[in-house]
């Protein structure tokens, strides 16, 4: 039953993430994103991974996607101009694809064969406890680099916006 829901979300995401990149409209795509995301949390819980799974829906499909759905809609972007494209580049495109996947799968049972099965269920490190002790203890520096970097990044949006008032 684990391996049918992995199936079904699996394919989910790549179709979401392929419908990222189709889109010609920015919210068609950032609805697309939350698929992705919402999908991504989905096989997180079916390895048994509950708080990344709820840390995704919460901060990635919940705050990051409405700052860029706001975001969207604050720059008023419209659908986008469709490009012409040559039949050449269209016929020989799909080709070239397949080609590419073809290379792809051999490198990757070439060089990683499958030694070790993914156990749904079986990761023990996603409770809040581990994620916990493994942010304050080994990452404590990068986690808080990374908090720096987020405070510049807001005092800058908030200068930038302040002059465009002004």
């Amino acid at each position: 039953m684990d391996l049918v829901f992995f199936l079904i979300f699996a394919i989910i995401a790549v179709v979401s993430a392929i419908n990222v990149v189709v889109q010609t409209h920015p919210i068609s795509s950032a609805l697309s994103l939350i698929g992705v995301m919402v999908s991504l949390a989905a096989l997180y819980l079916l390895l048994g991974a509950d708080f990344i799974a709820m840390a995704q829906i919460i901060v990635y499909a919940g705050a990051i996607m409405v700052l860029f759905v706001f975001t969207i809609m604050l720059l008023n972007t419209g659908g986008e101009t469709g490009a012409t494209h040559r039949t050449a580049v269209q016929v020989a495109g799909i080709p070239a694809l397949l080609a590419l996947l073809a290379a792809l799968c051999y490198s990757l049972q070439r060089f990683y064969p499958s030694s070790v099965q993914a156990v749904f269920g079986g990761f023990a490190q996603g409770d809040a406890h581990s994620i916990g002790t493994a942010l304050f203890r080994e990452y404590l520096l990068p986690f808080e680099v990374t908090s720096i970097l987020i405070l510049v990044a807001i005092l800058g949006a908030i200068v930038l916006a302040r002059k465009e008032i002004d």
